[in-house]
């Protein structure tokens, strides 16, 4: 299918061919009809991506601040490395359309394929011929309604949330400053609540279209040719020298005039509420005197931002939260229907979207054209009856070499598919593993067309993919690489070992003692026995190694701490969604247990954690860890989210046999014995051992040597996460056997067999 793509580097936008989204849990998948181009805010993104690297620094400084802070605690050439990546990755644009549902996921009861349905929510109504989009995004389209006016229902709702703001009553006198789309659509919506509409704008073609649209009074402010209308004595003969009741800013500039004159406007009491992207620089004298209501309107109504009504479907109480963004979306195509409404008028360009590129020119000013509305149409319905690009869920890209990978991979070589292709895989994964000898990458699957797409031409995959049936059926691929979320974590392991695969699983392994039994009986039934390792990257440090041989030569039992500065992450994460991320301690602790598992050369047989109250914000991710090992080496993990950010992340310290180690944020190690100070420093660049890690898996595949990382050892940390959270719970230590874990696990098959 095409999928309209944009570049954050130079902001060229290009339509390519990527594999259809596939169905998720809670989400429907839309054959589009047609996307609305937003002026506003695509239009803002392209510029900024249109800037030079300093014009971008000079629009973000925040960005710079924290590019300046990487360089600073892990290095240069790692700053570096993470800029190029954030740029390197495209931007997907669009975020209102409409269509026709063709797949509907699992919970999903109330639609059906070939229903008509409106689709919202960046990331998921993108200019692209199929979507996938999260049930609470998407309304149904009602009888006699055409879906190139029902792609207007994400900016309709939002300029129905901001009308609801405003709190208008029958009778009441509203301005609207800025008659773009937004503004017009909301001045309508205003007219049909029974008030009586004063509609501001610079342009006077957007004037005049309010005039037609019906509004009292539509009048010309701001022009420095002389040719505006006198706004205020307009305002007066409207509300007899009252003044409005309240004032709606949908304009789109970074002066603060739209906010000067809404307070001017306004009366005694009077409420501004702010929709469009303007200066906020308020006059506090004149909103004083007036006492007026500044409100900030938050996109289309309450749900949006929030992970857990947009992707977990959770919807608010009718009775608690009557107009969701939902809700706002339906009530607004019943709008349409009922002919309140008129979007008609407000489409001045339509583009099919193989000229997607010719919607983006007009909005970047390469023509003068005026325009208002543009639209992206998609293939026509007898197109769609044939089945045009309905379910391909598999692009070939026939392999083609890139400056980043040798054109002729060496013998025997891994043959890798990869299943999940966010931020962590593509930049840091996939660029350590880039020209390690004995790597083909062969085919990359995402649950996002466009994601699998950009990793496949930025890494030189042979396809890609929306399936993970399209890897795990290849029989070119022999080496399965699982960086999606957690919660998919343990079923795609079991699915990859169980097709005869070698698999690479970023942590964690899985979430419970359930999924790892069922991991347990799968690799050890498995004939020939696959490698299997989990991203524990650090003991593949050069800084790592060095640090192991200095702990084997204090020949005795060693003390260790390791604290980590983890930096504070929103309880809507989704690593602290228990479901999909399973918090903090499964999702990234696992990292520090596996590394003192490294240094005391064996699993710890005893656990015991507290942690400090949450108090609301924070989900036991301040947690201080004491790990018991069978030698008599002991171990400490102070994880943190509640520390200053600027410190740096990790530091390591290991004492005994008379001397000490101090590995800091894996780029000085610091060895102390005898009186004696040895210093090693990484100045340019932090290695935690990516590369080792998968150079080791590659050797161990290819020479079918040992484990990069025992079996026993994969299990134990996994084990030692669970009973860290067992005894944050009960308050007491908790022993750790994994030999006994995995004897259980294989007798429980047995007895399952028998039942």
């Amino acid at each position: 299918m095409k999928q309209l793509l944009q570049s954050a580097r130079t902001g060229e936008t290009v339509v390519v061919e990527v594999p259809a989204p596939q169905v998720r849990p809670g989400m429907v998948v839309v054959r589009s009809a047609a996307s609305l181009v937003s002026a506003g805010t695509e239009r803002t993104a392209a510029e900024f991506a249109r800037k030079s690297l300093l014009g971008k620094a000079l629009a973000r400084p925040e960005l710079v601040r924290q590019l300046l802070e990487k360089a600073r605690t892990q290095g240069v050439l790692s700053a570096w490395d993470a800029a190029r990546a954030r740029l390197g990755r495209p931007l997907q644009p669009g975020y209102s359309c409409a269509g026709t549902v063709v797949e509907v996921g699992a919970g999903v009861t109330d639609l059906r394929p070939g229903d008509r349905v409106a689709c919202a929510g960046a990331g998921h109504a993108v200019h692209a011929e199929l979507v996938c989009v999260p049930r609470n995004l998407v309304a149904r389209v009602p009888d006699g309604v055409d879906l190139e006016a029902a792609a207007f229902t994400t900016v309709g709702a939002i300029a129905l949330h901001a009308v609801r703001l405003a709190d208008v009553e029958l009778g009441e006198r509203v301005a609207v400053i800025g008659l773009g789309v937004i503004g017009l659509i909301a001045a309508q919506l205003a007219r049909a609540a029974g008030c009586l509409v004063l509609g501001i704008d610079v342009n006077p073609g957007r004037v005049a279209l309010g005039r037609e649209l019906g509004l009292e009074r539509a009048v010309v402010h701001g022009r420095d040719d002389g040719e505006s209308d006198d706004v205020g004595s307009v305002a007066d003969a409207l509300t007899a020298g009252r003044g409005l009741d309240a004032v709606l800013v949908t304009a789109a500039t970074s002066s603060s005039e739209p906010i000067r004159l809404a307070g001017e406007l306004c009366r005694d009491r009077g409420r501004v509420v702010v929709v469009g992207a303007v200066g906020m620089e308020v006059p506090r004298g004149l909103f004083y005197a007036k006492e007026l209501d500044l409100r900030v309107a938050r996109s289309y109504g309450p749900g949006r931002y929030d992970p857990g009504y947009e992707e977990g479907g959770h919807d608010y109480p009718l009775g608690y939260v009557r107009w969701t963004e939902n809700r706002n979306m339906e009530a607004f195509l019943a709008l349409l229907s009922q002919g309140e409404v008129k979007v008609a008028p407000l489409a001045t360009h339509r583009f099919p979207i193989q000229e997607g590129a010719r919607a983006y020119a007009l909005i970047g000013g390469e023509s003068r054209e005026p325009y208002l509305a543009i639209l992206l149409t998609y293939p026509a319905a007898e197109e769609e009856a044939a089945g045009a690009s309905a379910v391909r869920r598999r692009v070939e890209l026939r392999g083609k070499p890139t400056p980043e990978l040798p054109a002729q991979p060496a013998r025997g070589a891994v043959h890798l598919g990869l299943l999940g292709a966010g931020n962590f895989a593509t930049g840091t994964l996939l660029p350590a593993m880039v020209g390690v000898e004995g790597t083909e990458l062969v085919g990359v699957c995402t649950a996002s067309g466009a994601s699998a797409r950009l990793a496949a031409d930025r890494f030189g995959f042979r396809y890609c993919a929306t399936e993970e049936a399209e890897l795990l059926r290849d029989p070119d691929i022999t080496a399965i690489l699982i960086a999606t979320r957690h919660h998919l974590h343990a079923g795609q392991v079991e699915a990859a070992l169980g097709a005869g695969r070698h698999v690479f699983c970023e942590k964690p392994l899985c979430l419970d003692e359930d999924e790892l039994s069922r991991i347990v009986r799968t690799f050890l039934g498995a004939v020939p026995r696959p490698q299997l390792l989990v991203g524990y990257n650090r003991r593949f440090a050069p800084f790592a190694r060095a640090l192991k041989a200095f702990v084997a030569e204090a020949g005795e039992p060693v003390a260790m701490h390791y604290r980590v500065s983890a930096g504070f992450l929103p309880a809507e994460h989704w690593i602290q969604d228990p479901a999909q991320g399973g918090g903090r301690v499964l999702g990234e602790v696992c990292h520090f247990v596996d590394f003192l598992t490294f240094l005391a050369g064996e699993p710890p047989a005893a656990v015991y954690a507290r942690a400090l109250p949450n108090g609301g914000r924070y989900r036991d991710d301040n947690v201080v860890i004491s790990l018991e090992f069978a030698s008599g080496s002991v171990g400490g993990i102070t994880y943190v989210a509640n520390g200053d950010p600027t410190l740096g992340k990790e530091r390591i310290e290991v004492f005994g046999g008379g001397a000490t180690a101090v590995l800091d944020d894996f780029r000085s190690l610091v060895r102390l014995h005898g009186g004696k100070r040895a210093v090693d420093r990484a100045r340019l660049r932090q290695d935690k051992g990516h590369r080792g890690e998968w150079e080791a898996f590659v050797r161990a595949v290819r020479e079918g040597g040992p484990a990069p990382i025992p079996f026993e050892e994969l299990v134990s940390t996994s084990l030692a996460t669970f009973r860290i959270l067992e005894s944050l719970k009960s308050g007491v230590p908790q022993r750790i056997d994994p030999g006994e874990f995995v004897d259980r696990a294989v007798s429980d098959q047995g007895g399952d067999a028998e039942r």
